[in-house]
C-alpha cells in the first residue's frame, strides 16, 4: 500500500498549503504532456494525483490518518482480511480507466476505487450494526472522474469560459469561478461514473499557465514596459498589452525608470467579485552607442545628487 504523504514528499503534519505546494511541484515535473516518452512519469503523476485527491479532502485525510481507509479511499474491514470475501464491500473493482481529453487542453483519469464511501462508513462505524448482521446500507454512488484543465493566463484573468471534453465524449463550456488559481477545483454534479445510487461527480482541477511577460501578484497583474528616453522626458501615450488586448497608456513628462502606472480593472477577479488592476512599471531603454545622445549628455550639466537619499 502506498503512503500518500511519502508519494508527495510531505510529513503527516503538513498543512493544506504545504500539500498543495508539493502536489504542484510533482505535477509540473511529471505531467504527461511534458513526459511523452516516459511512461513511469505518467504512473508517478497518477499516483501523485491520487495522493493529493485524498489528502486535500479533510474528511478522507482524517479517516486515513485514523487507519479507517487505505490510500485508495477504501474502508479497511473491521473484521480483518477477508471480512468481506477478501475484497471491497462493493464487489470487484472496475479496473483502471484513463481516457484522454483534447491534446493540450484537457486530461483526466478515473480510479475505480474512488467511490463515495460516506454511506458505508456510517454503516460500519456509525452504530447501524445490529445483532446478527448489519442493517440495510445506502446504495453507493458511482466513482468520481478527475479532470485536469490547463487554462491560459489571459483566459483565467478575464474568466473566459473553457470548453472541456468529458469521459463520455460530450463537451461542455465551463464557467471559471471568481478567485480562480492553479489548484482550484470545480465539481460537475452527476458527470462521473454510474453506480447503484446514481452517478458520481466530475472533479475539475484548474492549472493556470505561466506567461512570458505578465506576472500575477494576488489579484494584480504586473508588467514591465520599456520606454525610450524621449518618451520618458516628453511624456505621451504609448501602446501596452493587457490580458484583454492592447490599450493606450499615458506617460507623464519626466517619468523615471521604476515609475508605476495603474490600469484599473485589468487584473484577476477576486472571490468577492472585485477585479484587480494591472500595474505597469516603466523601464527607460537607452540605445547602445548613440553618438548624438553621447554628445548631448557630455555637454549637459546636472548638478543634482540623485543618491543623496542613500547617504552617499
Amino acid at each position: 500500500m502506498a503512503d500518500p504523504y511519502s508519494t508527495l514528499g510531505v510529513p503527516r503534519s503538513a498543512s493544506e498549503a504545504e500539500i498543495k505546494k508539493a502536489y504542484r511541484k510533482r505535477a509540473k515535473e511529471l505531467h504527461p504532456d511534458t513526459n511523452t516518452n516516459n511512461p513511469k512519469a505518467t504512473e508517478r503523476f497518477a499516483a501523485a494525483t491520487a495522493a493529493y485527491d485524498l489528502l486535500s479532502d479533510k474528511d478522507k485525510r482524517a479517516a486515513f490518518d485514523r487507519g479507517e481507509i487505505d490510500d485508495q479511499g477504501n474502508p479497511k474491514s473491521p473484521f480483518g482480511a477477508g471480512g468481506f470475501g477478501g475484497g471491497s464491500p462493493f464487489g470487484p473493482g472496475t479496473g483502471g480507466f484513463r481516457p484522454q481529453g483534447r491534446a493540450g487542453a484537457t486530461s483526466f483519469e478515473f480510479n475505480g476505487n474512488d467511490a463515495d464511501l460516506s454511506g458505508i462508513f456510517d454503516g460500519l462505524f456509525g452504530g447501524q450494526a445490529r445483532a446478527g448482521g448489519f442493517g440495510r446500507q445506502p446504495r453507493p454512488k458511482g466513482a468520481n472522474i478527475n479532470y485536469r484543465l490547463e487554462v491560459s493566463f489571459e483566459d483565467a484573468a478575464s474568466l473566459k469560459p473553457q470548453r472541456i471534453t468529458l469521459a463520455d465524449g460530450k463537451t461542455i463550456d465551463l464557467k471559471l469561478p471568481n478567485g480562480v488559481e492553479s489548484g482550484t477545483q470545480m465539481r460537475l454534479a452527476g458527470k462521473g461514473q454510474p453506480g447503484p445510487g446514481g452517478n458520481g461527480d466530475g472533479v475539475v482541477t484548474i492549472e493556470i499557465s505561466g506567461h512570458k511577460y505578465f506576472v500575477r501578484d494576488g489579484d494584480t497583474v504586473r508588467l514591465d514596459v520599456p520606454v525610450t528616453l524621449k518618451e520618458a522626458v516628453l511624456g505621451g501615450a504609448i501602446r501596452v498589452p493587457t490580458v484583454e488586448g492592447p490599450v493606450m497608456l499615458n506617460i507623464p513628462r519626466g517619468a523615471t525608470s521604476g515609475k508605476l502606472l495603474r490600469l484599473k480593472g485589468r487584473g484577476f477577479t477576486a472571490k468577492s467579485g472585485v477585479r484587480g488592476d494591472q500595474i505597469v512599471q516603466l523601464l527607460i531603454d537607452l540605445p547602445p552607442d548613440d553618438l548624438a545622445l553621447t554628445k548631448f549628455v557630455e555637454s549637459w550639466q546636472d548638478g543634482r545628487n540623485p543618491r543623496s537619499g542613500l547617504g552617499v
